[in-house]
């Protein structure tokens, strides 16, 4: 019997819609089943109704067929995951990361990435089984979010 393979996307206080549509996009190129937005992550619908326009723009009709649902705590999701025996990924400079080549996904993946300023707090570091670095090699010391996810999404969904 075929264990069952589902692959999800955390996007914990992302500011940038036009970022949001674009990750979208990408979640439905690599084969994303869910994508969970939390905190003041702008979703593709808010709760009057309204679409967002940026997020329509950028993700060219991926953020109507990517399964997605508007979470208030990221702490409370990250724990219902792990009951589940999700493999929490997150996308992230830290001194515990290692180099994204190396993480291979699981049966089960959440991908995090996190605020375009900010970051992700330690706290949520700390839940997550793996903190994977893309290293910089030029001046600038990172990556937009929805490039950080592009390219770490095909890399390590390729690996496993």
């Amino acid at each position: 019997m075929k264990m069952e393979s589902k692959k999800i996307i955390i996007l914990p206080d992302i500011r940038s819609s036009l970022n949001v549509g674009s990750i979208f996009r990408t979640a439905d190129a690599v084969g994303i089943d869910k994508i969970y937005l939390t905190g003041y992550t702008p979703a593709p619908v808010d709760k009057f109704g309204r679409i967002d326009k940026q997020i329509a723009k950028t993700a060219l009709g991926a953020e109507k067929t990517i399964a997605w649902e508007k979470v208030e705590s990221l702490p409370k999701l990250l724990t219902k995951l792990k009951k589940e025996k999700f493999y929490l990924i997150v996308v992230e400079q830290d001194e515990e990361s290692v180099d994204y080549k190396k993480v291979m996904a699981q049966a089960k993946t959440a991908f995090i990435f996190g605020n375009e300023v900010e970051g992700l707090p330690k706290k949520v570091l700390k839940k997550c089984d793996v903190i994977a670095e893309i290293p910089m090699k030029g001046e600038k010391e990172s990556l937009n979010v929805a490039v950080s996810a592009g390219v770490a999404l095909f890399r390590i969904l390729d690996n496993g």
